[in-house]
């Protein structure tokens, strides 16, 4: 029989905190598709690989670390686990705590969460609770209340989180055979950031890579707290999931660029959006904004001479279109876009498509 992917924990058991003590709750997450795309390969001259974590099983990256979080939480008695979201990782922990069969109460900021993040916590039955605050708020109750009440962490202040996702970087160097010359990744609380490195460095050290990409982050502009050096009160920008004025994991991303000798830098909305176009258009690749990024990222620094000919570079697009579709529905102008309508006519539905009638 040929072998089914078990999920990170299983396949990556001998370089993860797990025993036989530990209970591996799994959804089946990662073994996610390096995506070639030719497309962005021809507009920067570099080779340019996609990291598709939209196919993990809720839809985003969250899943990796989310499964190791949970496994460990139980491993420790929990019957409670509490996060912090912008959406995804609530979606996660609702999921692999109902697997679990335990509580999960999730802790979102009042009205700044995409619908579809939405429908899924409630589906998973998690405890949902609106804030009114932004993210940095749910953050700063989230770890009161684990600290002094019985719930655990699992938002990314929790190593574990930091740890599941980490296993990307292995599946990114088993493909390609050794690490990329650059990685280009959203930043919101800059978790995955700190993880790919960690991967990484941990690939070097084993003596399967030869190399330390650059690691480059982007942070939408109205909430680019790294880039800017001081935390932003109130964050501002449509890709939701990268909305974060004071990131968890700040002075561990900072580290990792020093080491990489890699690259923050911030990004408008209009850029996300065209590079979340470009993305779906050009490449056939459907991601929420925050994912689109990446993309952004790659595309301005090409612009600016920075991303050497022939580079391999690889991007990490972090979460499903289907999370946030409303912006798909945009056109380049604003206005919304529509099908057009056209009668029960097989010629005039031709002649719209531009087809000719085939000549016998």
């Amino acid at each position: 029989m040929a072998h089914q992917w078990r999920g990170v924990l299983r396949e990556y058991a001998d370089r993860l905190d797990v025993t036989d003590a530990t209970p591996i709750i799994t959804l089946g997450e990662g073994g996610t598709p390096l995506l070639p795309a030719p497309a962005l390969s021809a507009r920067t001259g570099a080779k340019v690989w996609v990291k598709y974590e939209g196919m993990n099983p809720t839809g985003s990256f969250k899943d990796r670390g989310m499964t190791m979080a949970v496994s460990k939480a139980v491993e420790a008695g929990a019957k409670a686990v509490i996060c912090a979201s912008t959406g995804n990782t609530s979606a996660s922990a609702a999921a692999y705590a109902t697997h679990a069969g335990i509580t999960a109460a999730v802790l979102v900021p009042e009205g700044k969460i995409a619908m579809g993040k939405l429908a899924q916590a409630i589906a998973h039955n998690a405890q949902l609770l609106q804030v009114q605050g932004n993210f940095d708020d749910c953050l700063d109750i989230a770890r009161d209340l684990a600290a002094n009440y019985p719930v655990h962490l699992v938002n990314s202040v929790n190593n574990d989180r930091i740890e599941g996702q980490k296993t990307a970087a292995f599946e990114v160097v088993e493909v390609l055979e050794d690490a990329p010359d650059f990685h280009f990744i959203p930043v919101g609380n800059a978790g995955n950031y700190t993880a790919y490195f960690r991967g990484y460095s941990e690939e070097l050290e084993r003596g399967v890579s030869t190399k330390l990409p650059r690691m480059f982050g982007f942070q939408a502009a109205g909430s680019a707290p790294i880039v800017t050096g001081h935390v932003v009160k109130n964050p501002d920008t449509i890709a939701s999931a990268i909305r974060i004025g004071n990131p968890a994991s700040w002075e561990l991303a900072i580290a990792a660029r020093e080491t990489s000798n890699g690259y923050f830098g911030a990004i408008s909305d209009d850029k996300i959006l065209e590079a979340h176009r470009i993305l779906s258009a050009e490449v056939g690749i459907f991601v929420e904004p925050a994912s689109a990024i990446s993309v952004a990222g790659l595309l301005e620094r090409a612009d600016a001479g920075q991303i050497p000919a022939g580079a391999t570079v690889v991007l990490t697009v972090t979460g499903h279109g289907l999370k946030d579709p409303q912006w798909a529905l945009r056109a380049a102008d604003g206005s919304d876009v529509q099908p057009t309508v056209v009668p029960v006519d097989t010629a005039e539905i031709a002649g719209v498509l531009g087809l000719a009638k085939a000549t016998a």
